[in-house]
């Protein structure tokens, strides 16, 4: 071989030898990546395939720089993901996201039964079942997970075919998705149903006009008005007399005063009973044009960059009383938040701040808004954040009837921690900021060590596998646990709930961790609802898949 006569001639030690071709593994893998078919690539997953080809042509290198290599490389993908998604995973949940997540475990729930029926219907062992399950569900973190608990258990043989059964289904595993997709789009036809557009959307900060009407009302200030209140708004700016004005805590409210107001979709109803009447659910068809009547008031977007506010309240900042400025919107990982009181900030938070042009400027200047303070990402808090989910991983959590305790692994617990750092580091001053570019170059690297190493563990054996009788047949059962839950749970969530077709293909795609199969259905919606859909519920759905493959080879084994 052409790697075995380098390596005798440049006498390679092990280490070299290895990062030498994992290394070539990965540099094919992701330029074959990057080829279409039809719309569709198979992005970082063809590092997988070209680690399978390297492994069934002979090579290979040590076994223990191997296993540190994925596990290694299983650890930072993972960690990186929950600390990038960590922040929107919560605020989704808390508005709205656990109808989604509901639905998303539903999907885990009947692949993992669908599983365990197919098991028992046939010769194949459970093992190589979940094997199967993995790859159908393209769920490497819980493949990860299970080899662990099967060494745990002292069966090296059980863990290496669970690795062949998810390279043999991972393939169709990938474009399943997208053919079940393509089959709710024709349901959706048959139904002749027009699915009412209330989803994640709804719950993301929306503009409306008041006119002050009610009064019970009249002679509040904005602060007593906040507390009688059921829902989260903010009073952006105030038309009294002719003129705007920006409110703030102490503000009176009068008798046919008009506001603007950022709130969620679904408190609009609320807010026109409590104010009186809704001027225009449309605030720029309203007969105010707020923009113009005073040309002082500017809006600008400001990047939270000083370390004294990370971890700070909103509303201890005092930013309304000290600068006469509105902060009416908070985005933070892309998900626009409501900027009430005790919105907790972050690094990277990205403020619209409304007021005079001067005290906006104060403003980010009190803020850092230097973008260039970002590039550098706070690494002590990745390896802490590694150090505390590899530790939860290790914990081993007792469960009636199971002889040998659950653990989360190397998959669960360092997502886990990176979920919870990412949501509420700042709220203990942790700088756990890295700029998209940076958190996913740390999974696509990690990912793609990972990927190219199981890859050529799984390679002796693959072709060999595919082509025995029982492995058609683990390819025919990996396409069914793909497809059947997804389409049987879409069907009935279009049918019966008033979610839209991109909603639901985002968080059908979440459920079953396939990036690939969420940038085909972006492609065919007009709407970021989509990618909400999947951050929101892609967590959730992990983690349990990762518990559940697990406790279901500890119980059956």
């Amino acid at each position: 071989m052409c790697m075995d006569k380098l390596e005798s001639m440049l006498h390679l030690s092990d280490t070299v030898y290895a990062v030498l071709l994992v290394s070539l593994i990965c540099a094919v893998g992701i330029a074959l990546g990057k080829l279409k078919l039809k719309g569709i690539s198979l992005g970082v997953t063809f590092v997988f395939f070209m680690g399978i080809l390297a492994g069934h042509c002979g090579l290979h290198i040590n076994e223990v720089i191997m296993q540190y290599a994925m596990d290694a490389g299983l650890v930072l993908f993972v960690y990186s993901l929950g600390l990038q998604v960590g922040p929107g995973f919560v605020s989704a949940f808390r508005h709205g996201g656990a109808q989604l997540n509901m639905v998303g475990l539903a999907v885990v729930v009947a692949g993992t039964l669908l599983a365990l029926l197919c098991c028992g219907l046939t010769d194949i062992s459970l093992p190589d079942m979940m094997g199967v399950l993995c790859g159908a569900t393209t769920n490497t973190p819980a493949l990860g997970t299970a080899q662990q608990a099967m060494m745990q258990m002292d069966m090296a043989d059980e863990a290496a075919s669970l690795s062949l059964g998810c390279a043999v289904t991972y393939p169709l595993g990938v474009v399943g998705v997208i053919i079940a997709f393509l089959l709710l789009r024709f349901l959706l036809r048959r139904m002749h149903k027009k699915p009412v557009v209330v989803s994640q959307a709804d719950e993301e900060p929306f503009i409306v006009s008041f006119h002050v009407r009610n009064t019970a009302v009249f002679g509040k200030s904005l602060r007593e008005v906040m507390k009688l209140s059921k829902c989260e708004f903010v009073v952006s700016r105030l038309w009294r007399n002719g003129s705007v004005s920006l409110p703030d805590s102490s503000t009176v409210f009068e008798a046919d005063d008009r506001i603007l107001v950022i709130t969620h979709h679904k408190d609009v109803e609320y807010l026109t009973v409590f104010f009186g009447e809704c001027d225009a659910t449309d605030w720029n068809k309203a007969d105010i044009d707020w923009n113009k009547i005073d040309r002082r008031i500017v809006s600008k977007r400001v990047v939270i960059t000083s370390r004294e506010i990370n971890g700070k309240r909103l509303g201890s900042l005092q930013l309304r009383n000290r600068f006469s400025v509105n902060v009416s919107r908070v985005n933070r990982a892309g998900m626009d938040l409501v900027a009430t009181s005790d919105l907790v900030l972050c690094m990277g938070d990205r403020l619209t701040v409304v007021g005079e042009e001067k005290a906006v400027d104060d403003v980010a200047k009190r803020m850092g808004n230097v973008v260039a303070d970002l590039d550098e990402p706070n690494l002590g808090a990745i390896f802490i954040g590694i150090i505390l989910g590899l530790l939860l991983g290790a914990v081993p959590i007792e469960i009636p009837s199971m002889e040998i305790p659950v653990k989360l692994g190397l998959a669960g617990g360092p997502i886990v921690v990176g979920i919870l750092v990412g949501a509420y580091g700042p709220r203990f001053h942790m700088i756990t900021y890295t700029t998209s570019s940076a958190n996913r170059m740390l999974r696509a690297l990690g990912l793609s060590i990972y990927l190219a190493c199981l890859g050529l563990s799984a390679g002796p054996r693959f072709f060999d596998t595919v082509v025995r009788a029982d492995g058609f047949l683990w390819v025919g059962i990996g396409f069914l646990l793909t497809v059947i839950p997804v389409v049987l749970v879409g069907w009935l969530v279009l049918r019966f709930s008033k979610l839209d077709l991109s909603t639901v293909g985002g968080l059908l795609c979440g459920s079953m961790a396939n990036p690939m199969a969420l940038g085909y259905v972006n492609d065919t919606a007009d709407s970021d609802k989509a990618s909400v859909a999947y951050t929101t519920v892609y967590p959730l759905c992990m983690f349990a898949r990762v518990i559940i493959v697990q406790m279901v080879l500890v119980w059956g084994v």
